[in-house]
């Protein structure tokens, strides 16, 4: 069934999960405009300065949907404290001045899609986790409260605010990389004790699943993207060195991770998160990369 011709604002298309979405939506046959720092180059260029609160004057009265994928990288590690508070700021900034403007709208969007993470449950061992479950504790899963704290102001009867909750992607880029550089270097292997449990989603699936939430008009609320079946840290690992035929048996070990990256690393590489795309699939989404060896294979082979 063809999709529904939708005008959309995109916050972060530059990004990793950014560029490859806003192609996808234009192929599906949607009009996208995009929000720049810098001076708009094009008609579809609209500048904003988030630290300032500022946006391009009626932008948002033309749009129909606002997705919000800005914000500074987690993956700069070791985390300083300057950068900690980088990590926040960006992320409460870019969706504060978006929800603004969409509250001031006169003909508000009908959606606001807001990127989010599933820093959120913080560190939960093998607990089973899904949307309804409650916060955690940590520097991340307080970041994002205050991120998502951030899009009140947009929720009114004329506009859904929809929380994607995004897990590990699985592509090129991001916190794949130095995974595959180390599988390249032959020194893969457990990280840390490779028992705790990584929440993953292949890129090809998070475009997807961003798509959907943008198009489909019931959705609304919390969204965790994360792939249908959870994977232990070992699992993906292990599979990753299998596809790049290399070995698996050095690794990183817990007090090497804690040493060297701090916490960052233990936030990023030891938490253990068991989460459950529940409310996604219950909308009808359904994944082409349903296990973390479909993921790694798409990854391998692009």
């Amino acid at each position: 069934m063809p999709h529904e011709s939708l005008t959309i604002l995109l916050a972060g298309a530059s990004g990793m999960i950014g560029e490859p979405l806003k192609a996808l939506l234009a192929q599906q046959g949607h009009h996208l405009h995009t929000l720049v720092r810098r001076e708009p180059r094009s008609p579809t260029e609209h500048q904003w300065d988030p630290h300032r609160g500022t946006i391009d004057s009626g932008i948002i009265n033309t749009v129909d949907v606002v997705v919000n994928l800005a914000g500074a990288s987690i993956g700069k590690i070791p985390w300083t404290k300057k950068h900690k508070a980088l990590i926040l700021s960006s992320r409460r900034e870019t969706t504060r001045t978006l929800a603004g403007a969409i509250a001031a709208s006169r003909t508000p969007p009908r959606a606001f899609v807001q990127g989010s993470a599933v820093g959120f449950y913080g560190e939960r061992g093998t607990e089973e986790l899904d949307e309804r479950s409650t916060a955690g504790t940590g520097f991340l899963a307080d970041v994002v409260i205050a991120w998502e704290d951030e899009t009140s102001l947009a929720s009114t009867p004329k506009t859904r605010v929809i929380l994607g909750r995004t897990g590990l992607v699985v592509g090129k880029g991001g916190a794949m990389a130095p995974l595959m550089l180390q599988t390249s270097l032959g020194v893969a292997g457990p990280i840390g004790p490779g028992t705790q449990w990584w929440p993953w989603i292949s890129l090809h699936d998070e475009i997807r699943a961003l798509a959907f939430l943008v198009s489909h008009a019931s959705a609304s609320g919390i969204y965790n993207l994360v792939g249908p079946t959870p994977a232990r840290a070992n699992t993906l690992t292990r599979t990753l060195a299998r596809a790049m035929r290399r070995p698996h048996w050095l690794g990183l070990p817990r007090v090497f991770i804690s040493w060297l990256m701090g916490e960052g690393g233990e936030s990023l590489l030891l938490t253990s998160q068991k989460i459950h795309s529940t409310e996604l699939q219950n909308l009808g989404f359904s994944f082409d990369d349903g296990t973390i060896e479909e993921a790694i294979e798409r990854l391998v082979e692009s």
